[in-house]
């Protein structure tokens, strides 16, 4: 029996996959020069940078005082914590100096500002997403230990709540099951965060994309690696500590730093 394919349609070639990006070998060298570049681009334009860090700053004061208005003081210490991890979302714009600076462009505020809405219809919007669902996650988990590991726990102000934490068994278990699950929520976000951002910014790709190369990144330099996120750690949560106001400084230098190492660790695009 013969089968007539007269008149058929030849099946489509599939669409072709996106070839990821070479990663490159990182040293503790590679974090030293980013970190005097990013130092650089931060005194090339101070004004413009320490924006960024005043804008996230002034969030950060503008929350806190948020929860303490709705009563929320138990989420004062759980939210300071977890606030740098959307720190990456909030230097978008000085990747985007750093990289117009790389390239000697001219640009002005209405430039930057510009892209960065205009990454919001693109797939930066969707990073935005993972990065805001993962600190709603700590959120709710926050709740969800206080419920459990405190129930019993009373507190009317901001003292009677560090006293418990600090003092009391239940407290201890309480800052214990926090640290290490922030610690892994934390390590999670990084990985797939620390160079999507200014990747995204730097070529035409898509956001898994850009989340898998980071990810390799990480996986493939992971002392380096481990070594800048705890750079960023220390440095963020001692910028908390002055109400918040050391960001205005330490934010933009990370983050123009972040662009530099995201150059070295990937190998950059075919042209």
């Amino acid at each position: 029996m013969t089968s007539n394919t007269t008149g058929s349609t030849p099946p489509s070639d599939p669409a072709p996959r996106e070839t990821l990006p070479e990663i490159n070998t990182v040293t503790a060298e590679d974090i030293k020069a980013s970190l005097k570049a990013g130092f650089a681009d931060f005194l090339a334009r101070p004004l413009m940078s320490g924006f960024f860090g005043f804008f996230y700053a002034g969030f950060g004061i503008l929350f806190v005082w948020i929860l303490v208005s709705l009563g929320q003081l138990w989420m004062i210490i759980p939210a300071i914590v977890g606030f740098p991890l959307v720190a990456p979302f909030a230097a978008a714009g000085l990747y985007e100096m750093s990289r117009r600076m790389q390239q000697d462009e001219s640009f002005g505020w209405s430039d930057i500002l510009t892209v960065m809405a205009n990454q919001r219809k693109r797939e930066m919007g969707w990073m935005a997403f993972v990065t805001l669902f993962v600190f709603w996650v700590w959120s709710y988990q926050v709740r969800l230990w206080l419920a459990i590991i405190l129930q019993d726990a009373s507190f009317s102000d901001f003292g009677g709540f560090l006293n418990i934490v600090f003092f009391t068994p239940e407290g201890w278990t309480f800052l214990t099951v926090g640290t290490i699950a922030g610690a892994l929520m934390s390590a999670a976000l990084f990985s797939l965060t620390v160079v999507a951002m200014p990747m995204l910014l730097d070529r035409d790709t898509n956001f898994v994309s850009a989340m898998v190369t980071s990810v390799r990144v990480v996986t493939q330099n992971p002392w380096v690696m481990l070594t800048w996120a705890a750079i960023i750690s220390v440095t963020m949560l001692l910028s908390l500590v002055p109400a918040f106001l050391g960001l205005i400084f330490t934010l933009p230098i990370l983050g123009h730093t972040t662009w530099h190492l995201y150059q070295r660790a990937v190998q950059p695009a075919e042209t």
